[in-house]
């Protein structure tokens, strides 16, 4: 099962995956955007992640179709952007809505199959903003902080039942992402305070995306963590990802002095 699959990392590596012979459940919002992967054998199935009687619904049919899954990739997503201060309260509890508790509630319905027939992997999609954030983009960093500490917490509690939990840590993907931003980028341009730096942001990311990696790489790593027989408990890809191995060395201090002479000025 791979939610998010109608665009991005989720259709790359659901095509990866058909390639490779496993029977794939793809599971998005936009079902019409799915019509290459039902064309080559994949069963899709509509899903909202906000919206718990959906992945229920979608839940059900799996549970009833193959009992047990033999793996889950929680790739389902989004991002909005714009100063802590200044971030609508809504808007935030909306994309952990999606980021953190949808994604984990469904994992919530489709592990017991899994934990009993103690077998099972679940790859949860993180990002390099789950280990360290930016200025301008604090909420998304912390859903993926979240994701990150309850993922931790996940893996350690189904070790006994041969369960096997991954994160995978993208860097910088050419996915679209910064596209959906940008209208929230554009608002808080204008902004008296915050507006000089997001618009140093924006350029900031506008420069990181176009030398950003393509999603079949992060496919690739996906396809490596469900198919190895021990996976790691992390995977990093991708542009910039080296990042959170240099971030573990240096002062937090002479960090923060780094990101701001790169996105504050």
């Amino acid at each position: 099962m791979i939610t998010g699959a109608s665009s991005g990392i989720g259709l790359a590596t659901a095509h990866r995956l058909l390639d490779r012979g496993w029977r794939v459940f793809a599971a998005a919002r936009r079902l019409e955007a799915m019509e290459s992967l039902r064309c080559r054998g994949a069963e899709v199935l509509p899903l909202d992640l906000a919206d718990q009687a959906s992945c229920r619904q979608l839940a059900d049919a799996v549970s009833g179709q193959v009992g047990a899954l033999d793996a889950l990739v929680n790739n389902a997503g989004y991002g909005e952007t714009g100063p802590v201060e200044t971030m609508p309260i809504e808007r935030a509890r909306a994309m952990f809505e999606v980021n953190v508790f949808g994604l984990i509630g469904l994992t919530q319905m489709l592990l017991p199959p899994m934990r009993e027939r103690r077998r099972g992997r679940i790859v949860n999609l993180s990002s390099i903003a789950g280990r360290f954030v930016t200025p301008g983009a604090g909420w998304y960093g912390a859903s993926k902080h979240a994701l990150e500490g309850i993922s931790d917490a996940l893996r350690l509690e189904l070790h006994r039942f041969g369960v096997q939990v991954v994160l995978v840590e993208p860097g910088l993907i050419r996915t679209g992402f910064e596209a959906v931003s940008e209208s929230s980028l554009q608002q808080q341009s204008t902004d008296p305070v915050w507006g000089p730096m997001m618009r140093r942001v924006a350029a900031s990311w506008a420069e990181g995306f176009r030398r950003g990696s393509s999603p079949e790489l992060v496919a690739s790593t996906i396809v490596s963590a469900l198919e190895t027989s021990s996976p790691k408990p992390r995977y990093r890809c991708g542009s910039e990802a080296e990042a959170l191995v240099l971030q573990r060395f240096i002062p937090t201090q002479l960090w923060d002095a780094l990101v701001r002479q790169r996105m504050i000025g």
